[in-house]
């Protein structure tokens, strides 16, 4: 039954891209750097977007309904989705999870404006990750004992793989919902492997191997990392892999190996609460502590670079393209803090934003 759902599906899809084969008929939008913040409504869940001004500072320019519903995790309270990039903008499409109907949603993007171009299956419980590499998408289920689904990228628009389906196997009782659900799908980045990381739902970080077609490995390599409770990651210009610990509270860098097995390189406690999410900007670390409203951040080595206070509830969060601005999701009153990135890698406040609507929602993205 799955796999004709798969096949009506991507049949559907491939339609679909005969359809938007032809030529645009209208100019296209003025390209400008914008954020996109996702609200994970459960009554409807919603894309807002923002111009970004010359310092940085953010101005909404849209809003746009994906076509599905958020969710709520149980426990959950400034973080309903538990987990990180689950919005993400890539080559011209932005990509949304809608955890309360199980489906994600695919928007062509034209400088802050977004238009809608399909609203597909995601083919498990709960979606709260994505991940992009070239021509492939995966998308990570969080309920259900968590399960990845893969999608490869045809003009445009996806089509989902049947056989690119696999099953994580957590437990799917393990409570409470918030740290006991997948975190985070991530590709390597040279598009080899696949990285899940599990939470405190085994402790672990899984990571498949990735074909030449896109397909993965039967199996993951599994990595435990004993009260860790891996939640997010982030890749360095190195490949390697630098992980926010919600156990204790810190940020460890790994080497992943061909087969996938994580050997440690270093690690550091934050000294601030809820330390959950992660991202590389100009090859320095910064990680959100949900508990403590602040942003750590560190070099490449793991050598502190200091501590920002945010808005409460701190979590998701994106860098512009050019490495010159960060974007932090905070969860308690639905907001985003915008900060200048200076040259030492010290963040500058440039104001802040209250998204219509996304009290506890998590996806940001910006170009």
């Amino acid at each position: 039954m799955k796999f004709s759902r798969l096949a009506a599906a991507a049949g559907a899809a491939l339609a679909a891209a005969a359809l938007l084969a032809g030529p645009a008929s209208a100019a296209p939008h003025k390209p400008r750097g914008a954020v996109f913040v996702q609200t994970d409504d459960p009554a409807g869940n919603t894309i807002v977007a923002y111009d970004r001004g010359p310092d940085g500072s953010l101005e909404q320019a849209g809003s746009y309904r994906t076509g599905g519903l958020g969710g709520v995790l149980d426990g959950s309270i400034v973080d309903h989705l538990a987990s990180q990039g689950s919005l993400q903008l890539d080559d011209g499409l932005l990509y949304a999870v809608n955890a309360g109907s199980d489906t994600i949603t695919v928007f062509a993007v034209d400088g802050d404006r977004l238009v809608r171009r399909q609203v597909l299956p995601s083919f498990g419980d709960f979606p709260v990750s994505i991940a992009t590499h070239g021509k492939l998408v995966y998308v990570l289920n969080a309920r259900g004992g968590g399960s990845v689904q893969g999608y490869a990228r045809v003009g445009g628009i996806l089509v989902p793989v049947p056989l690119w389906h696999r099953g994580l196997g957590l437990d799917p009782n393990a409570a409470p919902e918030f740290t006991h659900t997948p975190g985070q799908v991530a590709f390597a980045p040279d598009g080899s492997q696949l990285v899940v990381t599990t939470k405190a739902n085994t402790n672990a970080v899984d990571v498949f191997s990735v074909d030449r077609r896109g397909g993965l490995s039967p199996r993951p390599t599994t990595t435990v990392l004993p009260g860790a409770v891996p939640f997010a990651v982030a890749f360095d210009a190195r490949g390697n892999l630098a992980l926010a610990e919600a156990g204790p509270n810190a940020v460890a860098t790994f080497g992943l190996d061909r087969r996938g097995a994580l050997n440690r390189i270093a690690q550091v406690a934050t000294g601030q609460a809820a330390t959950c999410w992660i991202v590389d900007v100009n090859g320095r670390h910064y990680l959100s502590n949900a508990g403590s409203g602040t942003v750590s951040a560190f070099d490449g080595a793991l050598a502190p670079l200091g501590i920002t206070p945010t808005h409460g509830g701190t979590v998701d969060a994106a860098a512009s393209s050019d490495g010159r601005y960060l974007y932090v999701q905070t969860g308690a009153s639905g907001g985003v803090d915008a900060f200048r990135v200076g040259p030492d890698g010290a963040l500058t406040a440039a104001g802040s934003v209250t998204v219509p609507g996304a009290v506890g929602g998590e996806g940001i993205a910006a170009s």
